[in-house]
Formats: structure tokens, sequence, C-alpha cells
């Protein structure tokens, strides 16, 4: 789908405005001529190259467009000055809810989102809610839009997607974390830092494509691992019992807390 809707996005020179611009416009998904940036430094990063009309005046921004994309700090958040009333309001923005969205710009029709750091490669995998005043026409607008970045999908409840921001919004942060931990205990035991490296990363990296089969199921393979009590079982095994599960748990709590707190700080 490309739409023909003008849209701006405020702080769209950093990394996840950034991601979701150049995801948008490289899948044609939005034309560069129907799109305006702003940010307050002036500064264009990466994306210094598309077309788009770049300006420091969010003011402006509105004006010129119909959809606007919530793209800055939620510690920011409160310095914006924008009416966005009768605007189709994308929010990308971590723990800022719908209702304080709408205090502060008169806007109604609002999504939040959470993308991640893997939009950059077109492997995000978004979750959106939206108010009830959001058209069926808007949420295909929506849904394109952080489609062309990876996998979207519509949630039910906003609470959802403010659980989203430590479980999926993490991006490649948890796994990242198990292979530093795979590397760290191969260097322990003697094993070459690179070569580490390089069995870590893929393991994690390459084992992982299994699970975009939507028809793999993970209890299973983890079950029949397990049941064949070889090695990986014993590991496995060992994992389980050491509180893997729980401290996974705990991480998530705090981030779930975290996303409470995130837009004061």
């Amino acid at each position: 789908m490309t739409t023909t809707a003008r849209i701006g996005i405020i702080g769209g020179n950093g990394w996840l405005g950034g991601a979701l611009i150049r995801a948008a416009v490289s899948t044609g998904t939005v034309d560069p001529a129907r799109l305006t940036i702003s940010c307050r430094s002036g500064g264009k990063g990466s994306i210094a190259d598309i077309a788009a009309h770049w300006t420091q005046d969010n003011s402006e921004l509105v004006a010129r467009s119909d959809v606007v994309v919530l793209s800055v700090r939620p510690s920011q958040f409160r310095e914006l000055k924008v009416n966005l009333r009768e605007k189709l309001v994308l929010s990308v923005m971590a723990g800022i809810p719908c209702k304080a969205i709408a205090e502060l710009t008169r806007a109604t029709n609002i999504v939040r989102s959470m993308p991640n750091a893997a939009a950059a490669i077109g492997q995000s995998f978004t979750p959106w809610f939206a108010t009830p005043a959001v058209s069926g026409t808007d949420k295909a607008l929506v849904h394109a839009f952080f489609q062309a970045s990876g996998e979207a999908v519509e949630v039910s409840e906003e609470g959802h997607v403010d659980y989203c921001t430590g479980m999926t919004g993490s991006g490649a942060a948890f796994p990242a974390l198990l292979t530093e931990a795979l590397i760290a205990h191969a260097v322990s035991k003697g094993i070459p830092r690179d070569f580490a490296q390089k069995a870590a990363k893929k393991v994690v990296a390459g084992a992982s494509q299994l699970f975009a089969d939507p028809s793999v199921d993970t209890g299973a393979i983890i079950k029949e691992m397990i049941d064949y009590r070889g090695v990986v079982a014993a590991a496995l095994q060992a994992m389980l019992d050491r509180g893997f599960r729980e401290a996974v748990a705990a991480g998530l709590d705090a981030a779930s807390a975290r996303t409470t707190t995130i837009a004061s700080s």
C-alpha cells in the first residue's frame, strides 16, 4: 500500500524515526515528496539523503501534514507545543498513554505503537493500539506504515503496548545478552574469543530464524530436547533449575515498572 497522506515526523532524525522513515520510503509506502521531518538540532542524521521537507518548526510540520508521528524521547514529550486536533497521531514514545497525548495535543485520533531497533533492517515486530476515533481507513494506513519495517500487529488493549515496551521493544538487546553470556563462558573455558563470538552469534542469530515460521512451536522444541536426555537436555535443565525463567520474568517486570516512570526521567 502506498499512502497519499502527507506525513510529518517530529524527531525524525533520531535512530528510531530514521529507521521507520528509511523503511517506509524504500518500500514505496511513503513518497518523500509528501514527507516532512522536524528536528530541534537541524541535523539530518542517517537519512540526510532522503528528499523530504526538513524543518525545525513543529508548527510548520503540523500545517503540512495529515498524519503526525511523535518520535521524541518520552522525557521531551511535555516540551511539545503542538495542536494536533483533527490529525492522525502515531506515537512511538515509550510510556506515554493516549490520554496524556490527547490532553497535551488535543488529538482524538491516536495510535500508540512500540517498534524496535530491528526496524533498521526491516525486521521490527510492532504492536499498535488505536483509540476508538481512528477509522478503518486510517488503521490501514497505520498498518502499512509499520509493516514497511517488519511485522505490525494491532492489539485490543493499550496496556499490551506498555508490556511490549519491555518484551518486543527490547529488539536485539535480549538476544545480545544471551550471546554475551555464551561468549563469556566459552572464553572462561579457554576458547579463543574470536571463535567464541562467531559461534555464539551464529547459534543465536542463525537458529532463531526457525522461529520465523508461525507453525514452529518453541515449547515443543525445548520438550523434545529435554526428553532426548542428551547433552542439550543437560544444559537446558541446569539453566531451568537455576532460575532461567524467573530471571527473565524479573527482567520483564522491571521493564514494565520502568515504563510507568520513564516519561518523568
